[in-house]
C-alpha cells in the first residue's frame, strides 16, 4: 500500500447532509468519506486497540464496518493539525484521532483506490 507522501488536499468540505467528507487532492483526485468510514478508521491509539496496533495505513476491515447511526458517526467540526493533517471531532466527544494527508488518502473507498491500494 505505497503512496507519494506529498500528496496533499486543495479542498475539504464536510457535507452533513450527505454524511460525507469530501476532498479534492492536487493530484486532481476526489475522494468522498462517509462520516461513518472515518469513524471507524479512526487513527487514534484507543481506538485502534493501543499503540501497538498503530500503523501509518489503515486497517483494511474498515471497509466492512458497519456502525450504526449514532452521535459516535455524528461530525461535529473538522480542523486542519497543521499542515500534515485534519482531526475530527464527533458528537459524542470523541476527538483524538489525527488523519494525516498519506492516511487519509489510502483510506479512500472509490473504486478506483479500493482496486490499487485495497487487499
Amino acid at each position: 500500500m505505497a503512496r507519494e507522501d506529498n500528496i496533499t488536499p486543495v479542498s475539504i468540505t464536510a457535507n452533513r447532509l450527505t454524511g460525507e467528507l469530501v476532498v479534492e487532492w492536487d493530484d486532481l483526485h476526489h475522494s468522498q468519506y462517509p462520516f461513518k468510514l472515518l469513524r471507524a478508521a479512526c487513527p487514534c491509539a484507543s481506538c485502534r486497540g493501543g499503540h501497538e496496533k498503530m500503523s501509518s495505513e489503515p486497517d483494511s476491515s474498515v471497509f466492512d464496518s458497519q456502525l450504526q447511526d449514532s452521535p459516535a458517526t455524528h461530525l461535529m467540526k473538522v480542523e486542519l493539525v497543521g499542515s500534515y493533517g485534519l482531526t475530527i471531532e464527533w458528537k459524542d466527544g470523541h476527538r483524538f484521532g489525527i488523519y494525516n494527508w498519506h492516511y487519509l488518502r489510502l483510506l479512500c473507498p472509490c473504486p478506483i483506490c479500493r482496486k490499487e491500494y485495497g487487499e
